[in-house]
């Protein structure tokens, strides 16, 4: 006997295509190019807000989509792996997918800020990095996207595996947010009741990764009184640029006043 239960909120299953339709979206426009490499590094931007968002969602969203809740412990993978596992959210396997996603999609956003194309483009944070970190880093960016295509390629597998030889629809419940379970499981479940995250959490969560995606996108670079410094200790730091009072001259320092100031970190 099975009945049905809320699995997924309403946050977290629009987070998931979203991020599915964005990352699709970015392939495509770092193929065409051209005037399209433009979209590319916007909807780079949209990623890492979503990104952000799922991270703080991960530890104040609804109890099924907080990191807690599914996190791959060494316990639950051998239990698992043993069929002693009993859960209705990620299995640890799925868990282990989902922050290897995660994780591949943060090191393809955060080198892709950084990036260049020595044509035409250039990341939104390419002028806080010199020439040579960039490239690095736009190397990384171009080598990570067969980690993430192989991670992809494995999720819809598994997918198709779950649907034919388990006969489980993992697809539907990412739609409408409902599963169905065993009876047993849920009376069991029920015990410990879930926990709702609120329209206050989320709105806290959209603040958040908004503010992020704006700074990444350049509004980091408007902020008054930082500039770049380079010195042979790092290639990046931010400083307190200096101020003048205005229609003043600023009288030149002799030799015995002038000093260099220190590298700073």
């Amino acid at each position: 006997m099975k009945v049905t239960i809320h699995l997924w909120d309403l946050p977290h299953r629009l987070f998931h295509w979203l991020l599915a339709a964005s990352v699709a979206a970015a392939y495509a426009t770092a193929k065409v190019g051209g005037e399209w490499i433009d979209w590319h590094g916007r909807l780079g931007v949209f990623i890492l807000g979503l990104l952000v968002f799922r991270i703080v969602w991960g530890f104040i969203g609804s109890t099924h989509s907080r990191f807690a809740t599914f996190f791959p412990t060494f316990s639950r993978v051998k239990s698992y792996v043993k069929g002693q596992w009993e859960g209705i959210g990620h299995n640890p396997l799925g868990a282990l997918s989902v922050i290897g996603l995660l994780l591949t999609l943060g090191v393809q956003v955060g080198t892709g800020l950084f990036a260049n194309d020595d044509i035409a483009f250039q990341g939104p944070l390419f002028n806080f990095v010199d020439k040579d970190d960039s490239d690095k880093l736009t190397g990384w960016h171009n080598s990570s996207i067969n980690v993430l295509l192989g991670l992809i390629a494995l999720h819809l597998v598994a997918i198709v595996y779950y649907r034919v030889a388990k006969k489980t629809n993992l697809v539907k419940p990412m739609l409408t947010g409902k599963k169905e379970i065993p009876r047993v499981l849920a009376e069991a479940i029920s015990a410990h009741e879930a926990t709702r995250a609120g329209v206050i959490r989320f709105a806290l969560s959209l603040i958040i990764s908004s503010t992020v995606a704006w700074g990444a996108a350049g509004g980091i670079a408007q902020l008054p009184q930082l500039t770049k410094i380079t010195n042979p200790c790092c290639s990046v730091s931010l400083a307190t640029a200096e101020t003048s009072q205005p229609n003043q001259a600023t009288p030149a320092a002799s030799p015995q006043q002038t000093a260099q100031a220190p590298a700073s970190f």
